[in-house]
This record gives C-alpha cells, structure tokens and sequence, in this order.
C-alpha cells in the first residue's frame, strides 16, 4: 500500500515533521492566506458574506464613477458660468463661476460617497442631484441670492438628516406596501433607461406632433447616436455571456472608438448649430492635463437670508419643495439600487437602512455649505451594481475618484455622455426584473404600480412617480373596502404630496 492509501486504514501514530518540512509548511500557509490588508477589507465590508470579491467592488467603483463623472461638468453647467453674461443669475444679479462649482462638485461628491461607503457599507455613489441643482437655477434665484438659495438647501438636509435620526425616515420607508417598492425598482429602471435615450439623442424632443421621436425625425442620423447603439451592444452582448468586467471593458472600448472616430471626423460639441454633435463632453483630451481646484465657494451661504428676504411662508414652501423632493427621490433610489444589489430584505428594507439616510441628509447639508447643491444617492450606482459592485467599498473606489477628478477635469470630460447613456440602458433592463414581484392580476395592486413606473420617466421626476404610486394606492385601496389595511403613515405622506402637488397653486395664493 502507497502512503497516499494509509488516509484508508486506521489512525496513525503521529510523526514530527522534519524542520524544513515544517518550515515548507508555514511559509505555504502564508502563501496561501490573504493579505492582512485583504482580510481586514473583507471584514470591515463583509465582501466575502455578500457574494463579492475585491475585484469586482473596485470594478464597480470604476463603474459607477465613469457613469456618473458628467455630474463634474454638467453642474457647472446648469448652476455656473464663465461670466455673468453666460450663468443663472440671481435676484441681486449675482453668479457662480463655473470653475468653482466643478471644482466644490467633485469635493462634495468625494467627501460624501467615501462617507456613504464608510458608514452604510452600500455600493451607492452621491452627488448633487439633477432636479434639485435645476430647481435652483431655473426657479429659486429669481426670488432669493445664490447664497440664500445655498442656505434653503442646507436648512433642507438638516430637516432629512432630523428625519433619519428620529427614525421618521425608516418607519416611512417600512410602511410603504412591498409591491410599490418593487414598483418604484421597476420604474426607475425605466427612468434610467429613458435618460440614457435621450442623453445619447436615440430619442428626441419634437417641434411638433408626439413628444418624442426616434433620433432625427425618425432616423438615426447622428454618428454619435450611433456609437451609443454600438456600446449598447456591446456592453449587452459582454453582459449576456457573463464576462467579468462586461460593463466597464464596454465604456472603455466605446470611448476609444468614440475618440478615434472624433479624430476622424472633427465632430465637435453639439449646439443649434451643430445638432450631430457629441452631447455635453466631446472625446477629446486637450489642454494642461492638471489643474489647482478653486475651493473659494466653501461655505458661502445665508442660512436665513431668504426668510427676511421673501417672508416666511414663501420660504418655508421652498423648503417643502426641496425636502419632499429630495427625501423621496433619494428613497425611491435606494429601494431600486438595494434590490438591484441583492442586499434587500423581503419586506424592501436593507443593512444599515438608518444610517444610509443619515448619511444621505448630511450630503444634503454639505451640497448646500459648499454651494453645489443638494448631495443625494443616484441612480447611476446601478451600473456599478451590474458589475458586481455589493459594498461600501465601490463607494471608496468610487468617491476617491471624484476627488481626484478636483484635479482631471480634462481626463473625466473624456467620456462622453452617449457612452455612459449606454451603460445605463443596460443596467436599466437589469433592474426591470423585479416587475415580477408585482401582482397584476389584482388591479388596486396594478393601476397604482403602473403608474409609479410610468410617471417617473414620463414625467422625469422619481418623486413624482412615488407620489403617485402613493395617492392612487391609498385612494384605491381605501375605495375598495380596504382602508384598514393601509398603514397611517401613508395617509400622512399622502396628504403631503397632495400638497406638494398643489403647490404652484399655493405659490401663487401666497403671493396674492
């Protein structure tokens, strides 16, 4: 009998391992454990526990980070300028500069995520929320100052961050039926997939006629679009065979094709001028590849200057405005992006719930000190999430880089927008398998589930969608004979969004 066969016979009387043998011994143990570094990773984000791996969670952090990168030259954007002749200007005739505000864009969004990472060991990047920062632009300024405006958005998150500690929050989130949580998943997958849509100019706005059309008149005729169709399938095909790192390789491969084909062709940056071209950053490396960021509007803002400045009625309906915006738009994502990671709990609550809505109104607080706006989760997490993102170390990943992006502007403009607009139609039709959940065969369970999924990209607005969902259930629901079984908070946050609703109408009595 060979030694190997002795493992079959009966007990064997022990040896003492030569010492080189034993020595053999312990150095192929610490070859085969992992890192110190590694294992207290692991501990610390439970990766191993959630079915992860270090790779995949830096592979999302990148993910998400390259998906959400437009926010660093969108903000500036949309609250900035160059001059005063080319910004939202306030009531006093003051502006932003642009510079500042990308540079206070990637300082918030950093500083936050790495937070949000830290404390609700979630996969879920933040930055300064799209409603809210256009809300400010568009709306706000004309009745207060950019600092005053700064001052309601930070009141706002003080308001989130009470909500969240009290609880308030949580018994909200566990009160709404787990139908219209898995319809709110649902809806926002339609919702991201749509952005990417128009975002790439597959879909476009009409002169006339529909509201939306495919592409130009009804053809592709854009080469933009076009590398968009192409990431769109390649990042689907990647995704379909279950290639690791599908959705990254994706951005990567479409980005070099989308600068090959601008060094070619000369596209150029999209304007009336020049419909056809690339939409927000065209991919193109120019200019100094480092710069200083300018941190100056770091705490420019009136906490209470509005109140004297408008009353406090008026002043308290802009806070409304913010904080029901900001409170449902941020839970609606995070029920959408906790399924979608598979860290969701039957009833739709997740680890770390309180924290995670904590921490989300502290980046409400920050957006506002720092005068880039509202800070919130986004919904373009989800791509990190389809790369296998399912901890808070993506978010470390992912907000590490927004803070090195204070510095790169020129290398996060590489991307352009059509790219990223892929990615999320892909992770867009991910998050539509939780539609499943929902019973449509019981139409009081489906007229309110239809219409949270499709009020959210019809109406561009999460809130919007969640405040339907909410006022048709508990109408139905209470019509149908089943009144008892709705649970009173969602009276309570019924009525509330009946006011939100009807708050133009409020405005302008309050103006009266």
């Amino acid at each position: 009998m060979t030694i190997l066969d002795q493992s079959h016979e009966g007990p064997q009387p022990a040896t003492t391992p030569a010492p080189n043998a034993a020595a053999h011994a312990k150095r192929q143990d610490r070859n085969t454990r992992p890192p110190a570094s590694n294992a207290f990773l692991d501990r610390f984000f439970h990766i191993t526990e959630r079915g992860s791996t270090l790779a995949r969670e830096f592979r999302g952090g990148l993910v998400t980070f390259f998906t959400m990168a437009y926010i660093v030259i969108l903000n500036p954007l949309i609250l900035g300028g160059f001059s005063a002749g080319n910004a939202p200007t306030d009531v006093a005739g003051g502006w932003l500069s642009a510079a500042q505000v990308g540079a206070v864009t990637g300082l918030t969004a950093g500083v936050m995520t790495i937070l949000f990472g830290l404390v609700a060991n979630l996969p879920f990047g933040l930055a300064a929320g799209l409603g809210i920062n256009s809300f400010l632009a568009v709306s706000v300024i004309n009745e207060v100052t950019w600092p005053e405006a700064m001052g309601l958005v930070v009141i706002n998150g003080i308001l989130i961050v009470l909500f969240g500690v009290t609880g308030a929050r949580t018994a909200i989130f566990r009160a709404v039926p787990k139908e219209l949580k898995a319809a709110i998943t649902v809806g926002i997958g339609l919702f991201i997939a749509f952005i990417g849509f128009v975002d790439s100019g597959f879909v476009r706005a009409t002169t006339a006629g529909p509201p939306v059309q495919l592409g130009d008149n009804g053809s592709i005729s854009s080469v933009p679009t076009l590398v968009f169709i192409v990431g769109l399938l390649v990042m689907g095909i990647l995704v379909a065979r279950k290639v690791q790192g599908g959705l990254l390789i994706g951005i990567v491969a479409t980005t070099l094709l989308a600068a090959l084909v601008e060094a070619v062709l000369r596209i150029g940056p999209g304007s009336d001028t020049n419909p056809g071209g690339w939409h927000l950053n065209t991919p193109v490396l120019s200019g100094q590849l480092v710069s200083a960021p300018d941190l100056g509007l770091v705490g420019q803002f009136d906490l209470f200057g509005a109140f004297g400045r408008i009353g406090g009625l008026a002043a308290t309906m802009l806070v409304f405005t913010l904080v029901f915006t900001n409170f449902f738009d941020a839970m609606g994502t995070m029920t959408g992006l906790a399924k979608s990671a598979g860290v969701a709990h039957k009833d739709g609550t997740f680890p770390r719930l309180k924290s995670a809505f904590i921490v989300e109104g502290v980046g409400a607080v920050a957006g506002g000190a720092t005068s880039g706006s509202s800070n919130t989760v986004y919904i373009d997490s989800a791509a990190g999430i389809g790369e296998g993102a399912r901890t808070g170390l993506a978010s470390v990943v992912t907000g590490v880089l927004f803070l090195g992006s204070m510095f790169l502007t020129p290398l996060t403009s590489v991307v352009p927008l059509e790219v990223a607009a892929a990615a999320l139609v892909v992770v867009g039709a991910m998050m539509m398998a939780q539609i499943r959940e929902i019973k449509f065969t019981k139409f009081a369970v489906a007229l309110p589930a239809f219409l949270t999924i499709v009020t959210m990209p019809l109406s561009y607005s999460i809130a919007n969608g969640i405040g339907v969902g909410f006022i048709s259930w508990v109408i139905i629901g209470a019509a149908s004979g089943k009144a008892k079984k709705i649970h009173p908070l969602m009276w309570v946050v019924t009525a509330g969004f009946l006011v939100y609703f009807a708050r133009g109408p409020i405005n302008a009595l309050l103006g009266a």
